[in-house]
């Protein structure tokens, strides 16, 4: 498609309050800036990204995950303002959509109706119920005729419920005809792209209005609009997910990062949460169950497990309050109240209740081999580096500090002493 697209995110954000610029709060695991990248990427070859605040930062985050993405840094002291934003960028095409960079909601499918539409100036708008406090845009004969402050409405204007979105398809030859005539001569001394808008319409130059869902064109101001944003973008992935095959229990108290991916039959319970670029394949992950940049294939985890990143699970059981981190089972059962660091287990083998793999000696981290139809009995604590062959035996409550050799029973205990009349003794009672 012959488009280009000018993504602003220049502003400081100070309504976020927080030292991270605005466009890198993550919605759903992702810097919000990442979502309108991406839906731009869908739509285009020709890029740009409009920087100013903590401009190095934001410019690292992007890089890092997008590759021919142009940067303009905005002359922000001489030309502030979303006019001065977009002011001398080189454009490859000869039409150019403007966003910004804090709609992570929006997408290509909801840009397409704008891109698709053939004006000098495509103009994106909202019908809002409630639309106090916002400028009105007055749309006669299907084309945009003004834009109005909603302190300089009329009682009758103060009616129209339609708002400005925000977001522009323009001409290139439009941006460079106007953009050199915008004035900052207003209250905040800033240069506005709305400007535009009644220059060329003196001008009787062709403007249409294009409606767009208001979910998809959220903009993110505070931190209230990131949770909110959060929530809609949970709707969307839930529904995606579940359209797909995955069953969901109380799917509204389920939290699903933006990159995980499902196959097969899945079900998930209520509390879940998945983060990160997990990969759930025909697996129950069952209530308040956590699972972090994991792999989970034909098992089932939970409830109330965590499962830490690097870990992979496959034909396994991890029951309730067992924490596994960076380890790879293979046909494992951990029924309950374990600890599964830096470990590879293999098929068949039981691990008891109480047990953990001691992997960190303050120093470093060490890895823990247990083999094929190993039974770990509880309370056991592996003390890595330490590798436990086939068919073995763990009696309850070793220690095991020695490699175990295939077939043998290891146990270490302190042998049981009994007191005789000790209680009585003890609590001065009579018997």
């Amino acid at each position: 498609m012959s488009l280009s697209v000018i993504i602003l995110a220049a502003g400081q954000g100070t309504r976020m309050k927080s030292n991270t610029p605005k466009v890198l709060h993550p919605i759903s695991g992702l810097p919000m800036i990442h979502y309108s990248i991406k839906a731009a990427q869908n739509l285009s070859d020709d890029i740009t990204v409009v920087l100013y605040h903590q401009a190095d930062l934001i410019q690292k985050s992007i890089n890092e995950s997008f590759n021919n993405i142009k940067f303009k840094i905005q002359d922000h002291k001489n030309f502030p303002g979303t006019g001065g934003a977009v002011m001398n960028i080189d454009v490859k095409h000869e039409r150019v959509l403007v966003l910004n960079g804090d709609m992570p909601l929006v997408t290509d499918e909801a840009l397409q109706p704008l891109v698709s539409c053939e004006a000098d100036i495509v103009m994106s708008v909202i019908e809002l119920e409630n639309p106090f406090g916002y400028g009105r845009v007055i749309v006669e004969n299907g084309e945009v005729q003004a834009i109005v402050e909603e302190k300089d409405c009329t009682d009758d204007q103060k009616k129209i419920k339609t708002v400005n979105a925000g977001i522009y398809v323009f001409k290139q030859d439009v941006l460079n005809r106007y953009l050199p005539k915008l004035s900052n001569d207003n209250a905040q001394s800033e240069y506005y792209l709305t400007d535009i808008i009644k220059m060329a319409k003196d001008d009787k130059l062709q403007i249409k209005p294009v409606w767009v869902e208001e979910d998809a064109f959220k903009g993110v101001n505070s931190r209230f609009d990131l949770s909110e944003a959060e929530e809609l973008m949970q709707k969307r992935i839930r529904k995606k997910w579940m359209q797909a095959g995955v069953t969901m229990h109380l799917p509204s108290t389920i939290y699903i990062d933006s990159r995980v991916k499902f196959s097969g039959e899945c079900i998930l319970e209520n509390g879940v949460t998945i983060h990160g670029e997990s990969v759930i394949e025909t697996s129950h992950i069952k209530s308040h169950t956590v699972i972090e940049d994991a792999e989970i294939k034909n098992s089932s985890c939970g409830p109330m497990a965590r499962i830490r990143p690097g870990s992979t699970l496959i034909d396994t059981h991890i029951g309730n309050f067992v924490e596994v981190k960076k380890s790879h089972l293979k046909g494992v059962k951990a029924g309950h109240l374990s600890y599964l660091g830096d470990a590879q287990i293999d098929e068949g083998t039981n691990i008891g209740a109480g047990t953990i793999t001691c992997n960190y000696d303050g120093i470093k981290k060490y890895k823990t081999k247990i083999g094929k139809n190993v039974f770990v009995g509880s309370d056991t604590q592996l003390v890595a580096p330490v590798t436990i062959e086939d068919n073995v035996i763990i009696a309850a409550g070793t220690t095991v500090t020695k490699n175990v050799k295939e077939g043998s029973l290891a146990i270490s205990r302190t042998p049981q002493k009994s007191i005789r009349d000790f209680f009585y003794k003890f609590f001065k009672r009579e018997e």
